[in-house]
């Protein structure tokens, strides 16, 4: 049998009428009978675009004129939008942005769990750029331009974008990209850094630089005045992640980010897992209290609890708290978090809530509220074997209305607790990705 051939994309501009926007905020059209995904279009407009690809079932296409526009269409906040994949919703007002992420929560609901929130709550909103604390930002020395390119990949590419600064990263780094550019083309291995990671702490600025050679005296010289100039705090990655060190092993201070509400600091490593949103990550923390109804009578049990984000708050209210987490290292920072912050009832243990065990230790003890933060596979298998006989209160955050929606039919339709609150929280502005949160009573 032959090779199947790719189908050939059509060349020119073509017309479409936006009838709907996709889960991934792109408009959808019908031409020719067949449904076309648009980028950078908006429901009711009459639009010229190109094609991408074609499949079988769809073709993709990119708006190259917009003849008659919808009225929440806003001029982006970046020259490098629609070519820098970091962002893809910035052509729609805030507003809008909202409506979408919200429909796309109760859509899911509907459809995926057969259910539907008592109350839909006001969308959690804080800054619109400037907001990303925490990015891998991808790293190229392109012989062709001999120049170092720092970014985002591009649209539909495996291309690092050719920028020379980014909207939605914090200020200290967003505006520099330029200023490491030309850093990394004076370093002697300019060609072996595939990536730098960022991490913003209240402390200052962390990047951890991943490195296939070694550096020089002169790099690493280089490196050392970068970081006093611009206050930043470089951190090496020659192998894995357990081989991350400090450039400057004199300097002994700690990552953190404040809590002021809760009276804590908690410690971070510029490796581990923390919300990249600061403003919208305390407003979430509040809220979730709220729906937990946290009080001094409340054993509460938080799984996917990380550094203790939410299981350290919650233990300045609660009579006790359990934080389980898969990440060992996580743990243990979380551990380190409740000694630095004088919290003593709160424990904490390790264990692969993915393969959920009734053996675990901590399952041997009694709670009355549950706390859920997994990651975009969600936590169906918990949830399913969970005995919840003596659960009150269940307050679910989600970073995929999929699997949320997916869980909330099994805790309602199965396990018989009620969808009383649920809603959106643009943790992530100017992207189709949508967090959000529900909460679960008897």
């Amino acid at each position: 049998m032959g090779r199947r051939q790719r189908k050939k994309i059509p060349q020119g501009l073509f017309k479409a009428e936006i009838e709907s926007l996709s889960h991934e905020g792109r408009g959808v059209a019908h031409v020719d009978d067949k449904v076309v995904f648009i980028d950078n279009a908006l429901p009711g407009e009459e639009i010229e675009f190109n094609y991408v690809s074609t499949r079988a079932k769809f073709s993709e296409g990119v708006t190259e004129n917009v003849i008659t526009a919808n009225e929440q269409r806003i001029d982006p906040g970046c020259e490098y939008f629609g070519y820098c994949g970091g962002c893809s919703l910035q052509h729609m007002s805030p507003e809008a942005q909202i409506e979408h992420k919200q429909s796309v929560l109760l859509e899911q609901f509907k459809h995926l769990g057969n259910v539907k929130p008592k109350e839909v709550l006001p969308a959690l909103t804080g800054p619109a750029f400037g907001y990303r604390t925490k990015a891998r930002l991808g790293v190229k020395y392109v012989i062709k331009k001999e120049r170092v390119l720092v970014g985002f990949r591009e649209k539909r590419s495996p291309f690092i974008a050719d920028i020379n600064h980014c909207e939605v990263l914090h200020p200290d780094v967003g505006h520099k990209i330029s200023d490491l550019q030309e850093l990394i083309e004076n370093l002697s291995i300019k060609d072996q850094i595939p990536q730098i990671e960022v991490a913003v702490s209240d402390n200052g600025i962390a990047l951890v630089m991943r490195h296939l050679a070694e550096f020089t005296e002169d790099d690493l010289s280089q490196l050392k005045g970068f970081e006093k100039k611009h206050n930043f705090k470089f951190y090496l990655q020659p192998a894995g992640y357990d081989s991350v060190h400090r450039l400057d092993e004199a300097d002994t201070s700690e990552l953190f980010y404040r809590l002021e509400d809760h009276d804590l600091n908690i410690y971070f490593q510029p490796i581990d897992f923390t919300q990249i949103n600061v403003e919208i990550n305390q407003q979430m923390i509040n809220l979730a209290l709220e729906l937990l109804d946290v009080n001094e009578n409340d054993d509460v049990l938080d799984l996917f609890c990380g550094v203790g984000n939410f299981t350290l708050p919650i233990a300045r209210k609660a009579k006790s708290v359990v934080g389980v987490e898969g990440d060992e290292g996580l743990v243990q920072r979380a551990k380190y978090n409740a000694d630095k912050n004088k919290i003593d009832n709160v424990e904490f243990y390790a264990a692969d809530l993915a393969d959920f065990d009734q053996d675990y230790d901590f399952m041997k003890k009694s709670y009355n509220k549950i706390l859920l933060d997994p990651a975009r596979t969600g936590a169906k298998e918990i949830i399913s074997a969970l005995n919840t006989k003596n659960i009150e209160r269940i307050v679910y955050v989600s970073c995929n209305p999929a699997t949320l929606a997916r869980d909330a039919g099994i805790l309602v339709n199965e396990k018989k607790f009620k969808l009383k609150e649920a809603g959106v929280m643009d943790m992530f502005p100017h992207t189709a990705h949508v967090e959000s949160i529900a909460a679960f009573s008897k």
